[in-house]
C-alpha cells in the first residue's frame, strides 16, 4: 500500500510520525550541501602531482613548440592526440583550449549570434526568432546561456535512450529551431546515456534550418562509476556520412578529472566549423595556456594513464552513489512518492517527487540545514511545469555527511507528500 492509498486515519498517523521526525531533523542544526557536482577534496588530491609539472626546464611540446610563448590557437598536439584517442576522434578535428568547455560553448553561441555560423544566411541576432531544443531535465548552465541570448527554449522529454526523437524530429521542421543542447553520456542530471540508434538519428535527421547545430557536451564521457567505460560514438563521422558534416559541436574537458577551473577544454568538429570558430577566436585571444596543456599531457602520459585516474575517481564516487540509492530505497521505496535514476557514471542522481512538491521539499530541507539545488533548476528558465524534479549531487560531502543529508532529504520528501495528500 502506497501513501496515496492511505485512508484519513492512517494518513493522519503517518503525518504525525513524519512531522516528529522532521522536528528531530531540524533540532540537529545541520549545515550540509548537496547543491553542485563538485569533486571532493579526496578527488582533487588525486591530481596534485600536476602542480609540479611540466617542470622548471621542461617547456617544449613534442614537436619542439616553446609552450611559454604566444600562439597556437588549436593547442599542443601532445594533449590533443591523447584526448582524440580517448574519445575516438581524429586529432586534426580536435582543438584544445583553456579552463572549461562551458567557455567555448558560450563563445560558439556568441559568435553565431553576432556573426552567424558558416552555414547561416545571416547572424542569428537578425533572425525574427531563434528557438533551441532543451532535453529535460537537463543542465542548468546550458539553459542559462540560451536564456541570456533570448532564445525560445523548447522542452524535449528524455527517455532511457536519450531525447524523445519523435518530438525532436517534429520540432526541427521549424526553421527557427537553430540548435539543441545535449549531454550524451551519463547526462546531467539523469545519468542517461544516448543509445547508438539515437546518435545516428540525430546525425541523419533532416532539419529546416541549414545552420542547425547540436552542442554535444561530452563532459562525462569517461566518468564511469564501474569498471567499464562507455562507448563514445563518433558523431562527427556519423553526421558527415549522413550529409550533415557541420551538425555537431563536440565538447569535452578535464574539469572534473584534474583540478576544476585550471584544466583543459576541448572542442571537436568538422574542419569547416573549426575554421569558422578560429576566424573569431583568433581575434578574441592569442592562444591557450600551452604550459598547462603540456602539464596535463605529461601527467596522463597516455590513455591508459587517463583511465587509471578515472578508476580512482570511480573508487571515490561509487560508494557515495550507492549509499544515496540505498537510502532512497530504504526510506521511500514503500510509499510510492518518488522515483530516481540509477546512473552508472557522471555526477548526479535525478529525483522525481510527487507532482507539485519539489519546491516544498527544497524549502523543508533548507529549514533543516540541508542545501539542495533549487527546484526547477534542471528546466529552462528554472520552471519545472510539474514541480517534481530535484537534482542530487553526491560527490562533495564525505559519506558520513552524505548519509545524514540523504536521510534528511527522504524525511522532507515524505513530509511534503503527506501534506499534499492531506490537502487533496
Amino acid at each position: 500500500m502506497t501513501l496515496r492509498d492511505y485512508d484519513a486515519e492512517r494518513l493522519a498517523a503517518f503525518t504525525k510520525d513524519i512531522n516528529a521526525k522532521y522536528d528531530e531533523l531540524k533540532a540537529r542544526n545541520l549545515t550540509l550541501d548537496l547543491t553542485r557536482g563538485k569533486p571532493s577534496a579526496e578527488q582533487l588530491d588525486f591530481s596534485n602531482a600536476i602542480l609540479a609539472l611540466p617542470g622548471v626546464d621542461d617547456y617544449h611540446a613534442a614537436d619542439g613548440t616553446d609552450c611559454r610563448n604566444y600562439g597556437g590557437l588549436t593547442g599542443i598536439k601532445d594533449i590533443r592526440a591523447l584526448w582524440a584517442e580517448a574519445l575516438g576522434l581524429p586529432v586534426d578535428n580536435v582543438i584544445a583550449g583553456d579552463a572549461s568547455s562551458l567557455n567555448i560553448m558560450f563563445d560558439l553561441i556568441s559568435f553565431a549570434f553576432m556573426f552567424g555560423t558558416n552555414d547561416s544566411e545571416r547572424p542569428w541576432r537578425d533572425e525574427p526568432k531563434v528557438k533551441w531544443l532543451c532535453p529535460v531535465p537537463g543542465y542548468d548552465r546550458h539553459f542559462s546561456i540560451t536564456e541570456l541570448f533570448g532564445f525560445e527554449m523548447l522542452h524535449v522529454p528524455m527517455t532511457d535512450d536519450g531525447p524523445d526523437m519523435a518530438v525532436v524530429k517534429e520540432l526541427v521542421k521549424d526553421p527557427a529551431v537553430k540548435g539543441m543542447w545535449t549531454v550524451p553520456i551519463f547526462g546531467n542530471p539523469t545519468g542517461v546515456t544516448f543509445s547508438e540508434a539515437t546518435c545516428k538519428e540525430l546525425a541523419a535527421m533532416d532539419t529546416a534550418a541549414p545552420d542547425f547545430r547540436i552542442i554535444w557536451d561530452n563532459a562525462y564521457a569517461i566518468h564511469t562509476l564501474t569498471d567499464e567505460f562507455p562507448v563514445v560514438y563518433n558523431v562527427l563521422e556519423l553526421s558527415a556520412a549522413a550529409g550533415h558534416p557541420n551538425r555537431f559541436w563536440f565538447m569535452s574537458s578535464t574539469s572534473k578529472i584534474t583540478h576544476a577551473g585550471s584544466g583543459v577544454s576541448f572542442f571537436a568538429s568538422s574542419t569547416a566549423n573549426l575554421d569558422w570558430y578560429a576566424s573569431y577566436a583568433n581575434i578574441r585571444g592569442i592562444g591557450p595556456n600551452k604550459i598547462n596543456q603540456l602539464a596535463h599531457a605529461k601527467y596522463f602520459q597516455d590513455v591508459a594513464g587517463l583511465k587509471a585516474l578515472m578508476q580512482k575517481h570511480a573508487g571515490s564516487l561509487a560508494p557515495k552513489f550507492e549509499r544515496v540509492l540505498t537510502i532512497l530505497e530504504e526510506r521511500l521505496g514503500d510509499y510510492g512518492v518518488a522515483t530516481w535514476t540509477k546512473p552508472k557514471g557522471g555526477y548526479f542522481i535525478s529525483l522525481d517527487v510527487v507532482d507539485g512538491t519539489a519546491s516544498r521539499v527544497v524549502e523543508l530541507a533548507k529549514e533543516a540545514g540541508i542545501a539542495l539545488t533549487a527546484a526547477g533548476s534542471s528546466y529552462p528558465l528554472k520552471q519545472d511545469p510539474n514541480d517534481r524534479n530535484i537534482r542530487l549531487a553526491p560527490s562533495l560531502p564525505p559519506v558520513s555527511e552524505l548519509e545524514i543529508a540523504m536521510d534528511g532529504v527522504a524525511t522532507c520528501v515524505l513530509k511534503a507528500a503527506a501534506e499534499k495528500a492531506a490537502a487533496s
